[in-house]
């Protein structure tokens, strides 16, 4: 096994580990017999665990697998959010709002995010003098694409949140 595969075993592996253990302290959490709302997070967290390495682990797939992480990601952090706003108590202090909210846990989200992003751009280097995307910061597979799917999602949830109460 050369260099770069054993970095992409690594790389998958965390992927797993991270996500599972996130989705088991959700079901510890939020269990499915309380909520019929914690069926999403139930199935994205299916998804996310075992789908998702899978997924990486064929070349194929691999950008299959990378927008299902960043749309898991987008979704796990509008569904996140919102909890929070929702049951929010307390002053509103830096300390409540880094420890008394889902913050925590959507940084968690976003660093799996950059195991996949890290796994998609391994796979797709070509040599170690490669530099990063060119063209627009807006196109897939730059940053930028990922941050207008986050506020254009979150934007249509807040409409609907707000239009359909």
């Amino acid at each position: 096994m050369n260099q770069k595969k054993a970095i992409k075993a690594t790389l998958i592996l965390a992927l797993f580990f991270l996500t599972f253990g996130g989705w088991c302290l959700h079901l510890r959490i939020h269990p499915l017999e309380k909520n019929v709302f914690n069926v999403i997070p139930f199935i994205t967290g299916i998804l996310g665990a075992f789908c998702l390495p899978l997924l990486f682990c064929f070349r194929p797939t691999l950008v299959l697998a990378y927008i299902l992480s960043g749309f898991l990601a987008i979704l796990g952090t509008i569904l996140m959010a919102h909890f929070s706003i929702v049951h929010f108590q307390g002053p509103l202090t830096l300390t409540n709002i880094l420890l008394g909210t889902t913050f925590p846990d959507i940084a968690i989200l976003w660093g799996r995010f950059a195991i996949s992003r890290s796994i998609f751009k391994l796979e797709f280097l070509r040599s170690e003098a490669d530099v990063s995307a060119k063209g627009h910061f807006f196109r897939y597979p730059n940053m930028g694409w990922w941050w207008v799917h986050l506020f254009s999602i979150a934007f249509v949830y807040f409409l609907g949140n707000i239009l359909f109460k």
